[in-house]
């Protein structure tokens, strides 16, 4: 039983934190919750349940999971799905002598399986019929993508200050949201239950149920924007209605799609690059390396001006590079299975994983200088060698060692050792682009 892989795209993210009656036994506290999601989940519905161990999905594996897992005060399980679309519910429980609570955290991709009013609408109702059982403070639904945004300084200061404060006043207005009684009571009963929105309602504890528009997943368009911003001006008049409607649109330009046009000898490495990037900043991304330059490759010269050998015996000097790129291979096959191939692909490959584990930052200067440069320049060089008809030319000094190709001779070394400088310069000295110049020149 394989649970489905989220893969790194926008979702609606639903946040729910409410309180439990601590009298109630536990089967009979969680009968409302697990009612709800039966009734109203439908397409998107766990099918598989993680306590200690998997099992399909059904209500004494529910319980048997929350059991396992149990430690003292607290328990927790996850929910999710071996089909599409992909499901990544977690669920803690906290219990007394601690104040009962229970806290949801639901993620659902991708967000475009919420473009239909009637998912949408029975989405609310699980929610609704939550809040109605498990009182909350504060609780929202909304592009993932979108939240990530607002949670950002140069989107919204105000969201990073909620964070701290446990949202004790309106900072964001999401898709949905279940605002508490404290809350309702903050803003004022009579203008929370008049706000502007496609549904606002007053549930039985004191909440209030507010939903944007009747679709979560075309949030960034110009009317739910605008049907966005007038809510929150009418739950918040201290803000500008022009202001804050700004700040939307400025977001939705974020995480608008934006055509990749790399500069090609590096475009593999880039679009490998895109796809490891949070799928929030994927489209910022896009852009910036759109508007980015590599420069040329200056790790080369003529043929004719090629330093001679300098060592004792050349062969076993090969030999010796063959070694020290095999110690790529030991270091990352398990991450990179392709680094076996030794080929051009597999130096994209071998850029992205870099890239992604930000290699230069995360490891001390003394282990990247003594073991992954002279492993990744031998790694180059061998590649060059093997698919380019290439000739190494040994020196003494591994920074002028040489690969003999066409009319010119390569110093991978050299190009290892300013490529393993920062993470920058994993894009500015890549070895996917020195290999692209080296082909195109090899004759």
């Amino acid at each position: 039983m394989k649970v489905l892989e989220m893969r790194d795209e926008d979702g609606l993210r639903l946040t729910f934190k409410g309180t439990v009656d601590s009298r109630a036994e536990l089967e009979r506290a969680l009968e409302p919750f697990l009612q709800a999601i039966e009734t109203y989940a439908g397409e998107w519905m766990p099918d598989v349940v993680n306590g200690k161990r998997q099992r399909k999905y059904s209500r004494p594996s529910f319980w048997k999971a929350l059991e396992e897992r149990r430690e003292g005060d607290s328990t927790a399980l996850g929910l999710y799905r071996t089909k599409w679309p992909a499901l990544d519910m977690r669920l803690w429980l906290w219990l007394p002598p601690r104040s009962p609570e229970l806290d949801i955290r639901l993620k659902v991709r991708p967000l475009s399986f919420f473009a239909e009013a009637e998912r949408c609408r029975q989405f609310v109702e699980m929610v609704r019929s939550w809040a109605s059982h498990y009182p909350v403070t504060h609780a929202a639904a909304h592009s993932e993508d979108d939240a990530e945004l607002a949670g950002e300084p140069r989107f919204g200061r105000e969201m990073q200050t909620s964070i701290r404060n446990g949202f004790d006043k309106i900072y964001e207005v999401s898709w949905l949201n279940v605002f508490g009684p404290k809350l309702v009571e903050t803003v004022g009963r009579a203008r929370m239950l008049s706000t502007p929105a496609w549904r606002v309602e007053e549930l039985p504890n004191g909440s209030v149920l507010l939903v944007t528009w009747p679709t979560a997943a075309d949030f960034a368009s110009d009317e739910a924007r605008e049907a966005q911003a007038r809510a929150h001006v009418h739950l918040r008049p201290d803000l500008d209605f022009d202001t804050v409607l700004r700040a939307l649109h400025g977001r939705s330009a974020t995480l608008a799609p934006v055509e990749p046009r790399f500069h090609p000898d590096v475009a593999p490495f880039l679009h490998r690059a895109v796809e490891v990037a949070a799928s929030h900043e994927r489209q910022r991304k896009i852009a910036e390396f759109n508007a980015w330059q590599p420069p040329e490759p200056e790790e080369w010269r003529p043929a004719n001006s090629a330093l001679p050998p300098d060592v004792d015996d050349p062969v076993r000097a090969r030999a010796h590079y063959g070694d020290l790129a095999e110690h790529l291979v030991a270091l990352i096959h398990s991450k990179v299975p392709s680094v076996f191939n030794t080929s051009p692909e597999s130096l994209t490959d071998v850029d992205a994983h870099f890239w992604q584990e930000e290699f230069p930052q995360v490891f001390e200067r003394e282990h990247i200088d003594a073991h992954a440069v002279p492993a990744v320049g031998a790694y180059l060089g061998e590649v060059l060698v093997r698919h380019l008809r290439g000739q190494w030319i040994p020196r003494q000094k591994l920074e002028e060692t040489q690969v003999l190709v066409g009319k010119r001779v390569w110093l991978p070394f050299l190009r290892a050792s300013r490529y393993m400088r920062s993470c920058q310069s994993l894009l500015d000295f890549s070895l996917t682009q020195l290999y692209r110049v080296a082909e195109r020149h090899r004759s």
